[in-house]
């Protein structure tokens, strides 16, 4: 027989071994490592171990990321009770502020309502553009990464040349688009295209229901 052949034949019978175990001691294999020829059990152990390490990497990463989101969670709950508290735009505003200044580690925060959705003073009623209503409107989630919208960055006033990240979000009232919420992040890796966008879409949600009432 040759190699082939003697390979389909395991293949078709897969309890030769099991019958013939005394061949497990005599049958040897090369360590993945180092080369030297080791039993065909001791290259099963090696490679069960190398398995086990593996899933203990995953299960450790999948821990790491529930306590993280376990963070985020009450971070998230405790915005949702400060707006609740909120008895008007002012302190609706105020709580999401400094919740993400405070709470959440996001330094600079730009906000724009138009359309008529609020009959308010201050400088997040300013006129924006039919680009930046264009651009609230067609978001269907939260926008992540490097901010190509100067009019928006010029939001951030003096710090606006040194804005490398930002997540944006719609705010809406009845299903239309009439605000923008910006976070902005001195660090180019704070806010990234590819990032999970869940939290950002309820902080949203929240701010939408909070703020425009």
């Amino acid at each position: 027989m040759n190699a082939e052949e003697v390979v389909r034949y395991l293949r078709e019978h897969p309890g030769f071994l099991g019958e013939h175990a005394d061949l497990l001691a005599v049958l040897t294999v090369p360590h993945p490592r180092h080369g030297k020829a080791i039993s065909l059990t001791e290259r099963q152990l090696h490679d069960l171990r190398g398995k086990i390490r593996q899933l203990e990497q995953q299960l450790a990463e999948l821990l790491q990321f529930g306590e993280q989101n376990d963070v985020i969670s009450e971070k998230v709950h405790r915005l949702a009770i400060a707006l609740l508290e909120a008895d008007a735009y002012d302190s609706a505003r105020r709580a999401l502020v400094d919740s993400m200044r405070n709470d959440f580690s996001v330094p600079h925060v730009a906000l724009r309502i138009w359309g008529g959705a609020l009959e308010q003073d201050g400088e997040e009623f300013s006129r924006v553009s039919e680009s930046v209503r264009q651009f609230a409107a067609d978001m269907t989630r939260p926008r992540c990464g490097a901010l190509g919208n100067t009019e928006v960055l010029g939001w951030f006033g003096e710090m606006t040349p040194h804005i490398r990240s930002t997540a944006s979000m719609s705010l809406r009232r009845g299903g239309e688009a009439v605000g923008l919420l910006v976070l902005g992040s001195e660090e180019a890796e704070r806010f990234y295209g590819e990032m999970g966008t869940l939290y950002l879409e309820r902080i949203a949600a929240m701010a939408s229901a909070a703020l425009l009432g």
